[in-house]
């Protein structure tokens, strides 16, 4: 082991960064869903036992992406809103983020308004090896295709912006989505505002190591879909 690497109880930012992360899982509504409230104390569990081990923090050389200018306008908006303690938890931590996009090919027009980072998960920098918490990023007016994630379950949390999965339902922040194996969703943000989604992945950890991130599919096949 590199003694040198800082351990999380070092690095206050980060440790008060996941606390925010705890709170919005153990305190938010599970809308009287089973299914939600499994995932929520799932995340909270699997979260406990990262903190209470005080693991190493490997840190990634930061890196932008063309998304990352509507940052500071999402964080504005979410310090003002429903989930306000994680948006200033992250604004103390911006500058030492690794956006990136997780797929090997990315549109043009999805590549400048799109990107998400990893705050906890086998890659770090706060090492776990079943959880992936983060944030994506999305631009005004954005598609993000459709897609899906096997054996992964996931959920997203707004923190700022308004968006639709599926074009279902208008989601605001506070609110939670939750995606199970292999759900093919596309989500369809704002025109005018920028959209910042927490979001927490639980699976396998070779699974989660290499996701295997891939749109899915083509605009004929989501209209057949209905998606």
């Amino acid at each position: 082991m590199d003694t040198s690497l800082p351990r999380l109880t070092d690095q206050p930012d980060w440790l008060y960064l996941l606390q925010e992360f705890d709170v919005l899982y153990r305190h938010g509504s599970s809308g009287g869903s089973k299914l939600i409230r499994g995932h929520r104390k799932r995340v909270r569990d699997m979260l406990s036992k990262v903190v209470d081990a005080a693991p190493e923090l490997r840190p990634r050389a930061p890196e932008a992406k063309p998304v990352v200018a509507h940052l500071g306008r999402a964080l504005d908006r979410g310090e003002r809103g429903a989930v306000a303690g994680l948006a200033r938890a992250l604004g103390r931590v911006a500058g030492t983020l690794t956006w990136e996009y997780g797929y090997e090919k990315v549109p043009p027009a999805l590549a400048r308004k799109y990107a998400y980072c990893e705050v906890l998960g086998p890659r770090g920098p706060v090492v776990a090896e079943r959880l992936i918490l983060g944030f994506v990023l999305f631009a005004p007016k954005t598609t993000y295709p459709q897609h899906s994630h096997a054996e992964i379950e996931e959920s997203y949390v707004s923190v700022s912006g308004a968006w639709s999965e599926n074009d279902a339902a208008v989601h605001a922040p506070g609110s939670l989505i939750l995606n199970g194996s292999g759900h093919e969703h596309r989500i369809t943000t704002d025109e005018t505002e920028p959209c910042l989604l927490a979001y927490a992945w639980i699976g396998p950890e070779e699974k989660l190591n290499a996701p295997g991130m891939k749109l899915t599919g083509t605009r004929g096949k989501r209209v057949e879909r209905g998606i």
